[in-house]
């Protein structure tokens, strides 16, 4: 998709980060919608839908962790946070309701504007349609079905809304069922090459997941944990 027909939210009570942030977005061809409030912004993205969202969390009348939570019960746009370099608790906490990527304050825009371009490069190629010989667009494991043309997970005939992020772990563990996955192998292959995000954010992701099946299935267990080493899906 082109990026002057995507568009950005950014939701934030700071002001000056709402117009410089948007200024550099627009100076790239985005389009920008800005809120200040986490309410403002449920209305908002519910009633149009963006291609993503930059979400604070500290912010009134709802906060970034309770608007995340209230979108992903609607839809899995992608959505990065921005949280405080000293709030570990709220960047895993973000992870793990399902925020695809997070950015620590004071933050340089060039990062902000790299990390958002990869994300909607990841989410647009996640749901492009196969070309020519490239690989399938199906992926069957047993009881797991992935589709990309659609970004559908099911297990067992249920589906499984996954988002961005969780859709390209899952691909890549069951590309290769009794392989072993790094956590850089598992970053490279959900976030892209030179973007580095903390092991921790794999290890998140990774439980959102695992939760997100045994919802559907409590005896869930295809994904398993080599401590110290990574991750690999079991072989049927």
């Amino acid at each position: 998709m082109d990026a002057m027909k995507q568009t950005i939210a950014l939701v934030d009570d700071d002001r000056n980060i709402l117009t410089s942030v948007s200024m550099t977005l627009e100076a790239e061809g985005y389009q920008v919608r800005t809120y200040t409030d986490g309410e403002s912004a449920l209305q908002g993205l519910t009633a149009k839908p963006v291609d993503l969202a930059v979400l604070d969390i500290k912010m009134p009348r709802m906060d970034g962790m309770e608007l995340l939570q209230r979108l992903r019960a609607k839809s899995q746009l992608p959505v990065i946070f921005l949280t405080s370099k000293d709030e570990e608790v709220d960047q895993l906490m973000g992870l793990r309701l399902g925020a695809d990527d997070y950015i620590t304050k004071p933050f340089s825009q060039r990062l902000l504007l790299e990390r958002i371009r990869a994300l909607l490069r990841r989410n647009d190629a996640n749901r492009a349609e196969p070309t020519g010989v490239a690989a399938p667009a199906s992926v069957v494991r047993g009881d797991l079905s992935l589709d990309e043309t659609r970004h559908q997970c099911l297990w067992r005939g249920a589906d499984i809304q996954l988002t961005v992020t969780e859709f390209l772990l899952v691909k890549a563990l069951a590309m290769r069922p009794g392989l072993v996955k790094s956590r850089d192998q598992l970053i490279d292959a959900a976030y892209g090459e030179n973007i580095y995000v903390d092991d921790r954010t794999i290890d998140s992701h990774i439980k959102r997941v695992r939760k997100k099946f045994r919802q559907i299935d409590d005896g869930f267990n295809q994904i398993e944990t080599l401590y110290g080493i990574g991750y690999r899906y079991k072989e049927d």
